[in-house]
């Protein structure tokens, strides 16, 4: 059998590649009647705030050719019921855990990481920047190099766990993006977070989401993903990437390790299947068996151009 393992980042090793994607999978343990969550590489948890958020009003999520869109407003229980609630049972369950969180603001951001420092369980934090920085006109993070390496600077000063920034793709050049924030300190980075979409409704002449647009998930979205993933790879070959965007077979995540990712996740895929992430495990054991390979790591990055 092909050994799964690998080493994420230094002294961080997966039981295999495949991870969950923030926001698809709850916290984790919602999913434990369906499979045992802990043979995954890393669980990664719903984007975390300082308080608990409720999210949007309205429609927050409907289909599209290939996909889905979503407005939920990154509801969320807050960081204190968290580590009071779901922490503990994703210890229990023995699972690699991996926190998502945001902020509205720089400050928001720094206080999470200091308080998950050294929070027992938690293996890294994975930054989403794709949010609205109040103090600075509304303006996303994660549109502007600048900005988002000013916020993972900050964060980089309040934890020593290992960092993840996720990228958003709604900019000009991913690679700058990446640049930016490694020079700031990020260790890794997870592509691509949502596109961003909508939808409309033709009887009512209305927008069909009540926050009228929303992040476009789902297969439709994978070879913009695959691209990118694959741009940011060559150019910056020593930063582990983890490869996101319509991944619902083991065929699909194996293409972003093919392209350089060192793991993936997956996200909508799991509202469709609650077992998806770990079907996608076992396929990818037996693909990689038909074709010789004792290691997982040596398939990742070996696309011929």
């Amino acid at each position: 059998m092909t050994d799964l393992s690998l080493e994420l980042l230094p002294g961080i090793k997966l039981k295999n590649p495949v991870l969950t994607a923030s926001g698809t999978f709850g916290y984790g343990s919602e999913y434990s009647p369906y499979f045992d969550i802990a043979g995954l590489g890393a669980i990664v948890t719903k984007g975390l705030s300082l308080r608990p958020k409720t999210g949007n009003p309205g429609v927050r999520i409907c289909e599209t050719a290939c996909g889905m869109l979503n407005a939920i407003g990154l509801e969320n229980i807050g960081l204190e019921r968290f580590l009071e609630q779901e922490l503990p049972l994703l210890r229990q369950a023995g699972a690699r855990v991996i926190v998502n969180f945001f902020g509205n603001c720089l400050e928001d951001y720094a206080e999470l990481a200091a308080r998950l420092d050294g929070v027992e369980g938690i293996t890294a934090l994975e930054i989403n920047i794709s949010c609205p920085n109040v103090k600075a006109g509304g303006i996303q993070f994660g549109t502007d190099p600048r900005a988002a390496a000013e916020l993972v600077g900050a964060v980089r000063r309040e934890t020593s766990l290992p960092l993840i920034t996720k990228l958003s793709p709604n900019v000009t050049d991913i690679v700058e993006m990446a640049r930016a924030v490694v020079a700031a300190g990020s260790d890794a980075l997870s592509l691509i977070n949502t596109l961003l979409g909508m939808a409309v409704d033709l009887r009512r002449r209305r927008p069909v989401l009540g926050n009228l647009t929303g992040g476009l998930s789902g297969p439709a979205i994978k070879p913009v993903a695959l691209r990118m993933v694959y741009q940011v790879t060559k150019a910056l070959p020593e930063v582990p990437v983890i490869g996101i965007g319509g991944i619902v077979t083991a065929e699909d995540a194996l293409e972003f390790l093919l392209v350089g990712a060192r793991a993936v996740q997956v996200g909508t895929a799991s509202f469709i299947n609650p077992r998806a992430a770990a079907e996608i495990v076992d396929g990818i054991g037996s693909h990689l068996d038909s074709l010789g390979c004792e290691r997982v790591t040596d398939f990742i990055g070996t696309l011929e151009t």
